[in-house]
């Protein structure tokens, strides 16, 4: 009897296939933590260049007076409700220029990779100790957003001193989340607080016609999307909200879904470089985007930076254990900010009581924890502030800034991720000019002081020979001109006087900061 042969139904099953590697983010994180010391450096000398003009000892509001104060009205309390290096050596010029250019070395060693958790520790510290005493100047939400990235990645950094080429710690799992959970946090709640603001300019998708010709500070490149066909502002709209309402929601697919999240990441670089192209916001478009790193494995960086990294060593016991304290603090802290921003958001809040929770109240002096809305409520006309001094109140001559609208044949151009906050500000007073009242009238009295500090943050000096006498607040109302205007006169923006806001004011009619 011959031999026969197996059937295929007698043979074994074929092994199973093995098993997909877990994605990596050693490069991943690599690249973050270098990318937010790039952030921090911008930061730190943009505040360099204009500190001693905006709360120096001869600027619109002194950081000494403003520690003085603090320190008279809440007595030992201050200390904690305004936590700042400044209270060691008061805030004198030398001190805040030790602040932003210590800032700026610091920074350089994260670039480098060298002591990067230190280094980013002592960054948050003096980033802090320079926002407090910076007041209104130092108020932004990006000012908010990078002190909180920044302290998040004190515990993401690797705890080595000197760089390894080839092989480093790996990175923490859940802080790697805890970063993405801020990165939802600023996405989604930019997305839902413009809808629950009431704001009709949203829900009917016109914002987009008002955005370009009244936003802060607007480049060039914004003339033009203004003018563009009435569909593309709907449709650019459309991607923001779906940006910034869906992608942050695919963050958290799970692994077999990634190339979701590489989409989601997609979106959200794509709505960063449409507002950075068409807009001047400082920092805040680059430390968007350096939030944006985590999502991306080091198999797909791989395909675009030539490093290649090993694991080396865990973390120490120590750095392992605060993780596991710190990620249920932070999810805490930060939901209960997530909800707070939205419910203050939601029409008719203005007339509630505030939303108070004494642990957020805990943290808030340090400015780590925050909520987010950016655009919430569109502005529909763009007033402007001129200001004018004269010597005897007959011929007035006006002070020009250096980014701002101003003389409507000037080109507008592009200054981010540079902010000049004085500029910016000016913004602010144009739309709420009471509220703007405790700055602006000490950068009036400046003026009439010649302060050469207050006056290097403007495009010149129209009074070298001495300052003015008097100077007065006019009130216009800018808009882009026409295209039809544009090719017959050359000007960017067409104006209409509106009033003053004030009389010619003297230093006689100021308190002078001192």
């Amino acid at each position: 009897m011959g031999i026969t042969e197996p059937r295929a139904t007698d043979l074994p099953p074929p092994p199973p296939p093995p098993p997909s590697p877990r994605p990596t983010y050693l490069l991943s994180r690599w690249l973050f933590l270098r990318l937010l010391g790039v952030v921090y450096l911008i930061a730190f000398v943009s505040l360099a260049l204009q500190i001693t003009g905006l709360v120096g000892e001869h600027g619109i509001l002194p950081a000494r007076t403003f520690l003085e104060r603090a320190h008279a009205l809440y007595g030992g309390a201050a200390y904690r409700l305004f936590p700042t290096l400044c209270w060691l050596v008061g805030g004198g010029d030398g001190m805040l220029r030790a602040l932003c250019w210590g800032g700026a070395v610091l920074a350089l060693l994260v670039v480098a990779g060298v002591a990067q958790a230190p280094a980013l520790a002592l960054l948050w510290l003096l980033y802090l100790s320079t926002s407090v005493v910076g007041q209104t100047f130092l108020w932004f939400q990006w000012d908010a957003l990078l002190l909180e990235a920044g302290l998040l990645a004190v515990f993401y950094a690797p705890t080595d001193l000197v760089p390894s080429r080839r092989r480093e710690r790996a990175p923490s799992e859940p802080m790697r989340w805890v970063v993405l959970w801020l990165l939802f946090r600023l996405m989604f709640l930019s997305g839902i607080t413009k809808l629950a603001s009431g704001d009709p300019t949203w829900r009917d998708l016109t914002a987009l016609d008002y955005h370009f010709w009244t936003q802060p500070l607007p480049p060039w490149t914004a003339w033009y999307a203004h003018w563009l066909p009435e569909w593309t502002h709907r449709g650019m709209l459309l991607l923001v909200l779906v940006a910034e309402l869906g992608a942050p929601w695919l963050i958290f697919v799970p692994e077999r879904l990634a190339r979701l999240r590489l989409a989601a990441c997609g979106l959200l670089v794509l709505g960063q470089l449409g507002i950075a192209v068409t807009g001047n916001y400082g920092f805040f478009n680059a430390l968007a985007l350096v939030l944006c790193v985590p999502l991306v494995d080091d198999a797909t960086l791989g395909r675009v930076l030539p490093l290649r990294l090993e694991v080396g060593e865990p973390e120490p016991v120590w750095k392992r254990r605060a993780v596991r304290v710190l990620v249920p603090v932070v999810a805490v802290l930060s939901l209960l900010a997530f909800v707070r921003e939205i419910v203050q958001t939601l029409p008719g809040a203005r007339g509630r009581a505030p939303f108070e929770n004494p642990l957020l109240d805990a943290v808030a002096p340090f400015r780590s924890i925050n909520g987010y809305g950016l655009f919430r409520v569109m502005t529909t006309e763009r007033p402007e502030i001129v200001v004018e001094g004269s010597r005897d109140t007959m011929a007035w001559r006006e002070y020009r800034f250096r980014w701002k609208p101003g003389d409507v044949t000037r080109r507008p151009r592009f200054v981010a991720p540079h902010q000049p906050r004085l500029d910016w500000q000016m913004w602010f007073a144009a739309l709420d000019p009471d509220g703007a009242r405790g700055w602006l009238l000490p950068f009036v009295a400046r003026l009439l002081q010649g302060s050469p500090e207050v006056v290097s943050l403007l495009a010149e000096n129209p009074f070298p020979e001495g300052p003015p006498r008097y100077v007065r607040l006019a009130y216009y109302r800018y808009r882009f001109s026409t295209p039809a205007e544009r090719a017959r006169t050359g000007a960017w923006w067409d104006r209409v006087f509106a009033g003053y806001l004030t009389r010619p004011l003297s230093l006689a009619d100021l308190v002078p900061p001192r």
